[in-house]
């Protein structure tokens, strides 16, 4: 049984930066990289996985999702509308023509999905990381990007249809894309 981990060179300096950027603070002493493993481990522990599933038309109305896994699943149509789905990751997951009103999406990671035709009103998108996300004829009306890491031309087509107020921030869909617009 491995009690202890030690990394030398240049891979604790890697496996520092990656726990810096990730957020992470290491406890203090001698186990911290494992103490690290452990609490992001448990922080999935009781969640499901739907990494590469097919949830096609399926109600995940209300639902907490937070920090679940839909990478690269298929939910075409499905509605997560008012799920709390914050620190998922939606990485190439297919999610044409999906419900998401008033879903809270912060924090989540969503490179390369598919949100065309999607319904994001009055959704919650702060600080998302959506690069290479296609979104043509979503609708927006009163969904909050502010912060969110957007391709400029994709966001410049949300800019397009930017409409309304976020009913939990009191962003504009218009002020949030600021930035892009």
């Amino acid at each position: 049984m491995i009690t202890s981990l030690t990394i030398k060179g240049g891979w604790a300096s890697l496996l520092l930066i990656l726990i810096l950027i990730a957020g992470l603070a290491l406890p203090a002493g001698g186990d911290g990289v494992r103490a690290v493993a452990l609490e992001q481990r448990a922080l999935f522990q009781e969640r499901v996985d739907y990494t590469l599933t097919t949830h096609d038309r399926e109600n995940f109305h209300g639902q907490d999702l937070e920090n679940t896994s839909f990478a690269g699943a298929h939910a075409q149509g499905a509605d997560f509308s008012g799920s709390n789905l914050h620190g998922a990751i939606l990485s190439k997951g297919i999610f044409q023509g999906a419900r998401f009103v008033g879903a809270n999406l912060s924090n989540v990671l969503m490179d390369g999905a598919d949100f065309r035709n999607t319904d994001l009103r009055s959704a919650d998108l702060r600080e998302i990381i959506a690069t290479g996300v296609r979104w043509q004829g979503a609708q927006i009306a009163g969904a909050d990007f502010s912060e969110a890491l957007l391709d400029l031309d994709a966001a410049r087509q949300l800019c397009r249809a930017a409409d309304g107020v976020n009913p939990q921030t009191g962003v504009t869909t218009r002020d949030s894309l600021a930035s892009y617009c």
